[in-house]
């Protein structure tokens, strides 16, 4: 399947509510540190509601070291600053999708270490600055888990 990673997210309900949709689409979670919550916040597990063990969901310390253990997969950033649709890329299996936080998005030097071909942004209206985190995540991984059939889904 995928891999979905947020890159410092602060706000504990929105992770809580991507919990949840791993849970179900079966996605691989990766949180990179450092977070603006703590995973047991109250707010974290009431999003999430039961499904926390159902998920596949690992913390790392910080990027360098998610890089290097995510080596020799595919990482598509998210991002406002995409240079083509979400649905205009073919998903592999294994591909990372790299969200950043809900207050600052992916810094610049991340970005600029993935070929522009490979960010990806989500139509939106002229005036509009972005999408919730959650939203985002669900809408770009659905897309990727249709590309493979909904392989694993009933």
């Amino acid at each position: 399947m995928f891999h979905i990673a947020l890159y410092e997210p602060r706000i504990a309900p929105n992770t809580g509510n991507i919990i949840r949709l791993v849970a179900n689409n079966g996605c691989h979670l990766h949180l990179i540190e450092p977070l603006g919550f703590d995973l047991e916040e109250k707010k974290l597990r009431r999003a999430g509601l039961d499904y926390r063990d159902m998920a596949n969901v690992t913390r790392h310390p910080n990027f360098d070291i998610f890089i290097e253990i995510m080596k020799g997969c595919r990482i598509l950033a998210c991002t406002t600053k995409g240079s083509r649709f979400h649905d205009q890329i073919a998903y592999q299996k294994n591909d990372v999708l790299l969200f950043g936080s809900e207050t600052h998005g992916l810094p610049k030097n991340i970005l600029q270490g993935i070929d522009s071909s490979l960010r990806l942004k989500i139509p939106m209206r002229p005036d509009s600055r972005s999408l919730n985190l959650a939203n985002a995540v669900a809408i770009i991984s659905c897309e990727a888990w249709r590309q493979h059939g909904f392989l694993g889904g009933q």
